[in-house]
C-alpha cells in the first residue's frame, strides 16, 4: 500500500488479545460533536472529541504484534467535517518531521486516514499527514496501482511535542463522493509509520495474508444527516512567458506569449462529476525525472504530470494501457465525465489536439486541422470486488482513424487469488485509406499474501493491432511471463526481511518464432532504518532484425534511509547489451555494458533539501567481435547529472533550484547516435495555497555544444562543451480555487 514498501493500509479498533487474520472487522460508532477540534487545545493536554480507538497492530514488520510507540486516535463530525486527531507518542529527536512541499513527505513519519464511502471494500480515499502537518492524499482502488495525483481540499495541523506529536485533519464532505441517504455506513481505518524501524501498524488489524486492505477496514457507522451538498468550482489561470531561442538559422528569436483559461467542475447527485476546460492550463512546472533514452529498442515511458488529465485518471485504467493522456499533446478544449451509483462506475473524456495539424507542412490537406479523441470507460461491480468491464477509444485526424473497443473482467477467487482478462479489438485506417484491424488479449492470474506471491500471464497481440492513444509498446508477439516470490520474516530487530524470487517469460511473434526468453532470479535483504540490500540477475536471448542475441547480465542495488537528515541509493548492472542502433553499414552488435544510478538526499535543516542524482550508461565493444566490429572501443557513453536544492519558507512558500547536465558520447562508426551536451538551470519560486490555488515565478535557461559558424551551411554546428546559450525563458503563472 502507501509509500516505500505498503506504508498505510488500515487500521481499526483491536482486541487485548492477539488478532486473527480471519476475523470480521469491528465496528465504530462515531459521535457528533458541537464545535470542530483544536490543535492547540490538544497540544496544552485537553481531551480530543471523539470515539477513542485504541490496539493499533502492525503491519509491517511483525504482522500482529503491537505497535512499538503508543497511538491513540479519535474520530468525530459535524454538519461539515469528518475530523480525526492522532496522539502519538515517541522520542521528538527521533521523529522524522521536514517542512516541505505538499504530498513530499516519502521520507517522514506519518499518520493516515483510509475512507471507503461506499463501504465496498473497492476503492478508498487516503489522507495522510506528516507531523508537521504537510498533506499527501490519494485513491486506492481494487486491482490497480494507488493513485497519489489526486487531489482534494481539506484541512491538516502537526506539531511536534515533548513526547511525541498530535496531528489533526479535517476532512469536508463536499470533498468526497458518497450515496445521499440519510444514515451513512462507511469502511474506516487509521494508521501509523515509524519511519525508522520500517513499521507501519493499523486499526484495525490489517494483514498481509489478505491482499484487499479495503476488505479488512472497520465499518463506521453514525453518520447522519450530511451530504456532499452542492459543489461547484471553477479554477480561472493566466500565464505569462518570455521566451528567447537560437534557431537553426544561427539567429535568436525573442517570443511573448499570454495564455488564459479556465478549468471547471460540478458534482451532480453527490455521484457524477463533471469537468469542462475551456483553453486548458495543461503545462506543468515540475520537469520530466531523468532517464536514458539512447540505445533503446522501445518507447521510454514519461508519466502524465498536467492536471486536467491526472485527475480521476483511475477511471480509464484497463489491464492493458490503452489510454495514454501524453498523446494528447496540445488540447485546446476538453470534457471529462467520472461516476459511480449503484454498483456501476463511468468515465469519458473528449478532447481535441492542436499539435498533429501543426506538425503537418504547410500546403498538405491536414496542415492547421485538429484532431480528435475520446475515451469511453464502464464497469460494473459484483461481489468479492469482481467486475465486469468495457473500454471504447478513438482519435480522427483528417481521413484517417484508430478506433479501440474492449472487455475485460477481475475475479477475486478468495482472499488471495484473483483472475484477470481483456479482450481488445482494433480499427484503424491511415491517411492513405489502407484499413487494417487486430486484436489483442490478456489474461493474468495473481497471488498476493504475506509470504509468498505469483503472478502468472498470457498475452497475444496480432501484428495489425494499434491503439493510438495508448502506450502499447509491441504487437505481433504471444508472450508468457511467470513471477514467484517468497519472504521470511525472522524474529530480529536487525534482519527484517528476506526474500528471494525467480521471474521467467517467453515471447513468440504470430508466426510462432522464438523471439526472446528471460530468466530473472533474485534476492533482497531488509533493514531497519528502510534500509534494503539486493542482487539481480539476468539470462536472456533476445531476436533483432533477424539475429539471436543470447547474452547475461547482473545487478546490485542498496538503498538506505538509515540516518534522519541523509539517504542513499545505488543499483549497478552489468554484463552485456545489444547496440540497437549501429552506424550505416553495421548490424546490431553484442557489446560489454555497464548501467550506473546513484542518488544522495541531505536534509541539512527542516526546510532545506538537497537531492543529487547520476546516471551513467556505456555500451562497448568486445575484445574479440565478428562482422568487422573494431575490438576495445567505446560505442557510447551517456551521462546525466541532476543537483537539486529546495528550501521550504513556509507550507505556501517555498523556492527550487534544479541544475540538469547531459552528455552523449558516440563513436558515430559505430552507433547511430548524434554526440550531444547540455546543461540546463531551472529556478521557480512557488506559492501554493491549494493544490489549485498557486502563483509560479521561474526562470530557464539552456545550454548546448554547439557553436555559431556564419561560414558553415547550416551555421549551427555540433561540438565543444554545453556554452552555448540556445533557450532562456522566464514565465509567471497564477490560478485560483472558486468553489460554491
Amino acid at each position: 500500500m502507501l509509500l516505500p514498501r505498503s506504508l498505510l493500509a488500515a487500521a481499526t479498533l483491536v482486541l487485548a488479545s492477539a488478532p486473527s487474520a480471519s476475523a470480521d472487522p469491528p465496528t465504530l460508532q462515531i459521535p457528533r460533536v458541537p464545535r470542530a477540534p483544536v490543535l492547540e487545545e490538544i497540544v496544552a493536554g485537553a481531551r480530543p472529541p471523539g470515539v477513542e480507538v485504541t490496539g493499533f497492530r502492525q503491519r509491517e514488520p511483525g504482522d500482529g504484534a503491537a505497535i512499538s510507540r503508543p497511538t491513540t486516535a479519535y474520530l468525530s463530525y459535524d454538519d461539515e467535517r469528518l475530523y480525526a486527531v492522532f496522539v502519538c507518542q515517541d522520542d521528538p529527536g527521533l521523529v522524522r518531521a521536514n517542512l516541505t512541499r505538499r504530498e513530499a513527505i516519502q521520507q517522514d513519519d506519518f499518520v493516515g486516514l483510509l475512507l471507503d464511502p461506499y463501504h465496498d471494500g473497492r476503492r478508498f480515499y487516503m489522507f495522510i499527514v506528516n507531523p508537521l502537518g504537510i498533506q499527501l492524499d490519494g485513491i486506492s482502488v481494487e486491482g490497480q496501482s494507488d493513485d497519489y495525483t489526486f487531489d482534494t481540499l481539506w484541512h491538516s495541523e502537526g506539531r511536534l511535542t515533548a513526547d511525541g506529536y498530535v496531528v489533526l485533519l479535517a476532512i469536508p464532505f463536499r470533498s468526497l463522493r458518497f450515496a445521499n441517504t440519510p444514515a451513512q455506513t462507511w469502511g474506516v481505518a487509521v494508521g501509523r509509520a515509524i519511519i525508522r524501524l520500517n513499521e507501519t501498524s493499523f486499526w484495525p488489524y490489517v494483514t498481509r495474508r489478505i491482499s484487499s486492505v479495503g476488505r479488512q477496514m472497520a465499518r463506521l457507522d453514525g453518520i447522519e444527516g450530511v451530504s456532499p451538498g452542492r459543489n461547484l468550482q471553477a479554477i480561472p489561470y493566466g500565464s505569462f512567458a518570455r521566451a528567447r531561442e537560437l534557431g537553426d538559422d544561427g539567429l535568436r528569436v525573442a517570443d511573448s506569449a499570454w495564455r488564459f483559461g479556465v478549468d471547471a467542475k460540478a458534482v451532480i447527485k453527490d455521484a457524477v462529476t463533471v469537468d469542462l476546460t475551456v483553453n486548458p492550463d495543461f503545462s506543468h512546472v515540475e520537469s520530466d525525472e531523468p532517464q536514458v533514452t539512447v540505445n533503446q529498442r522501445f518507447e521510454v515511458f514519461f508519466p502524465e504530470k498536467r492536471p486536467f488529465f491526472i485527475e480521476n485518471a483511475n477511471y480509464f485504467q484497463t489491464p492493458q494501457q490503452l489510454f495514454f493522456s501524453r498523446r494528447l499533446a496540445d488540447p485546446d478544449i476538453g470534457a471529462r465525465v467520472t461516476g459511480r451509483t449503484r454498483g456501476w462506475s463511468f468515465g469519458g473524456i473528449v478532447a481535441d489536439d492542436r499539435r498533429p495539424g501543426e506538425a503537418v507542412p504547410p500546403g498538405d490537406s491536414g496542415h492547421g486541422d485538429r484532431a480528435f479523441a475520446a475515451v469511453a470507460r464502464v464497469q460494473r461491480e459484483f461481489a468479492r470486488q469482481s467486475s465486469l468491464g468495457a473500454i471504447v477509444t478513438e482519435r480522427e485526424f483528417g481521413p484517417g482513424f484508430n478506433r479501440v473497443f474492449g472487455v475485460d473482467g477481475r475475479w477475486r477467487v478468495d482472499d488471495n487469488w484473483a483472475l484477470t482478462g481483456q479482450w481488445v479489438g482494433s480499427d484503424t485506417r491511415g491517411a492513405g485509406a489502407r484499413r487494417t484491424t487486430g486484436s489483442s488479449a490478456v489474461v493474468r492470474v495473481s497471488r498476493e499474501g504475506r509470504a509468498f506471491d505469483y503472478s502468472g500471464e498470457v498475452l497475444a497481440r496480432s501484428p495489425g493491432f494499434q491503439a493510438d492513444l495508448g502506450f502499447i509498446r509491441r504487437v505481433d508477439m504471444i508472450e508468457m511471463e511467470h513471477e514467484a516470490g517468497y519472504a521470511w520474516f525472522p524474529k530480529s530487530r536487525r534482519l527484517l526481511r528476506v526474500g528471494v524470487d525467480v521471474e521467467a517469460g517467453a515471447l513468440w511473434d504470430y508466426g510462432g518464432h522464438l523471439q526472446e526468453w528471460v530468466v530473472e532470479p533474485g534476492a533482497e535483504i531488509e533493514l531497519p532504518g528502510q534500509t534494503e540490500v539486493g542482487v539481480r540477475h539476468w539470462r536472456n536471448l533476445e531476436r533483432y532484425e533477424g539475429t539471436d542475441f543470447r547474452f547475461h547480465t547482473s545487478a546490485a542495488y542498496a538503498s538506505t534511509s538509515w540516518l534522519k537528515w541523509l539517504s542513499l541509493d545505488a543499483f549497478y548492472r552489468w554484463g552485456r547489451g545489444i547496440n540497437f542502433e549501429p552506424a550505416d553499414g553495421l548490424a546490431p552488435f553484442l557489446g560489454a555494458r555497464r548501467d550506473l544510478e546513484g542518488g544522495v538526499t541531505l536534509r541539512l535543516a527542516s526546510q532545506l533539501r538537497l537531492d543529487q542524482r547520476y546516471i551513467y550508461a556505456r555500451l562497448a565493444t568486445e575484445d574479440v567481435e565478428p562482422n568487422g566490429v573494431p575490438a576495445g572501443r567505446t560505442v557510447f557513453d551517456n551521462h546525466i547529472l541532476r543537483s537539486k536544492a529546495t528550501y521550504q519558507f513556509t507550507r505556501e512558500w517555498s523556492v527550487r533550484f534544479i541544475a540538469d547536465y547531459e552528455a552523449v558520447l558516440p563513436d558515430e562508426s559505430l552507433v547511430a547516435v548524434e554526440r550531444a551536451k547540455r546543461l540546463n538551470f531551472d529556478v521557480l519560486v512557488t506559492y501554493q495555497a491549494n493544490p489549485w490555488t498557486a502563483v509560479y515565478v521561474g526562470y530557464t535557461d539552456a545550454y548546448a555544444g554547439l557553436r555559431v559558424d556564419p561560414l558553415s551551411r547550416p551555421p549551427v554546428v555540433r561540438g565543444g562543451g554545453p556554452t552555448t546559450s540556445v533557450g532562456r525563458q522566464v514565465f509567471v503563472k497564477v490560478s485560483y480555487l472558486l468553489r460554491y
